[in-house]
């Protein structure tokens, strides 16, 4: 079957396409990875070079354009190869109608990279993000290497190799029961790296008895570690720094929607390409009941804005507990990331976000302190006045707490346990 004419006829709901050329294969051991035993990821080993120029000028013939966007994920995806890449580019550029362009974004955990793929990447303009946790105790905890040897130091060294090339690659942290434990120690690691850019992610696995497994991060321990990061950037680092969450925070309290999926009203605009070009719904979802297709079988804008997708991105919306509906931070969390409605609401109703005990903690905390700073910057302030201000107001709110007072923002901790310890 022949691809599609691009009428983009399709394409009224724009979508980035997620790309795993080897599926879920790795040089890697992570013990919380949720990819290695994912069960619709596809048998074949390494797409075909047939499947990615499929794959290529499908996602081309669907979309409204200028630009386009392909992130490359895995698994590892480095694994495809060094060539494989040079001929996804090659493929794009001959194919991209005039006046186009083509963002690629490669998610590594860094391990494979060396002089010439630092080389490539720049030279073809990609984004790079590189998981890395943080402090080399926490990283090494929990992402070893395939062979059992702790990776830390040669990820750190390829992050200044790529640096050393031009590139300033984004740094995905997760969040896991040990890395809550550190938070301020983690983001001056990541911080001290002098990327620019981080994001974390909190790690949600259960047991089949319905627990949390040891390496999760509990409700509470995320919100902590969310506060104390956001007070450690907030008054010291935002002139240096961008952190995801806090970023896409600020961009919801502007009245825009957010780039983060799981922070969306409705999601499923961030299909999976497996390596054999089947589709499916997300790459948490990976599995038979979710997949929607295949770039063999038709154009991805068609699958994207189809039935089966369509019902999957709004059951976000529609599957929300009545607590989350009556939350007054709806707007900024939009419920969660479905893959982790595992808990029970407040009034005992199955459905509910697991994080979300610590994200309204974080929220509480974050948004009246957003607030001001926006305010500031739209008295065109300097980062340097808004910053000191902030501090001001900062010591002038808890100026007549003593340290061991109950904390004012209700925790039920002393204040020197809670915000007293934010307190710049």
């Amino acid at each position: 079957m022949t691809v599609r004419s691009p009428d983009r006829s399709g394409a009224r709901r724009p979508f980035v396409v997620m790309a795993k050329p080897v599926g879920s294969a790795c040089n890697m051991r992570c013990s919380y990875c949720y990819y290695l035993h994912t069960s619709g990821s596809s048998p074949t080993r390494r797409m075909s070079p047939e499947t990615l120029e499929r794959m290529i000028r499908s996602y081309i013939a669907s979309a409204e354009g200028p630009v386009i966007s392909f992130t490359w994920h895995g698994g590892e995806p480095m694994l495809a190869g060094l060539d494989f890449y040079r001929l996804a580019v090659d493929i794009q550029r001959r194919s991209l109608p005039d006046g186009w362009e083509c963002w690629n974004s490669l998610q590594t955990n860094g391990l494979a990279l060396d002089e010439d793929w630092c080389r490539f990447l720049a030279e073809a303009r990609f984004d790079v993000g590189v998981s890395i946790d943080g402090t080399q105790a926490v990283h090494d905890a929990f992402r070893a290497s395939a062979d059992g040897s702790p990776t830390y130091d040669r990820i750190a060294e390829n992050i200044r190799l790529l640096q050393a090339h031009g590139i300033r690659p984004d740094l995905l942290c997760t969040v896991t029961s040990r890395t809550a434990e550190a938070g301020v120690e983690v983001y001056r690691s990541l911080r001290d790296l002098d990327t620019g850019w981080m994001q974390f992610i909190p790690i949600v696995r259960w047991r089949e008895d319905g627990t949390l497994t040891e390496d999760s991060v509990t409700p509470k321990a995320y919100g902590t570690f969310l506060k104390n990061v956001f007070a450690e950037w907030f008054f010291h680092d935002m002139e240096r720094t961008e952190v995801q969450l806090f970023s896409e925070t600020a961009l919801a309290l502007s009245g825009q929607e957010p780039n983060l999926c799981w922070m969306r009203a409705t999601c499923g605009h961030v299909p999976v390409v497996e390596a054999d070009g089947s589709v499916f719904a997300c790459d948490h979802f990976v599995r038979p009941e979710h997949r929607i297709g295949s770039v063999w079988e038709e154009v991805l804008g068609a699958l994207v804005n189809g039935p089966a997708q369509t019902a999957f991105g709004e059951t976000k919306r529609s599957g929300l507990t009545a607590a989350c509906r009556a939350c007054p931070w709806l707007k900024l969390c939009g419920g969660g990331c479905p893959k982790d409605r595992h808990a029970l609401s407040p009034d005992g109703e199955p459905g509910q976000y697991v994080p979300c005990e610590g994200l309204r903690d974080y929220f509480a905390y974050a948004v009246p302190r957003l607030k001001a700073a926006m305010a500031l910057s739209a008295q065109h302030r300097s980062r340097r006045e808004i910053t000191e201000t902030l501090i001001r107001a900062e010591r002038e709110r808890f100026r007549s707490v003593n340290r061991n007072d109950p904390c004012p923002c209700g925790s039920g901790l002393k204040f020197k346990q809670c915000c007293g310890r934010r307190c710049p």
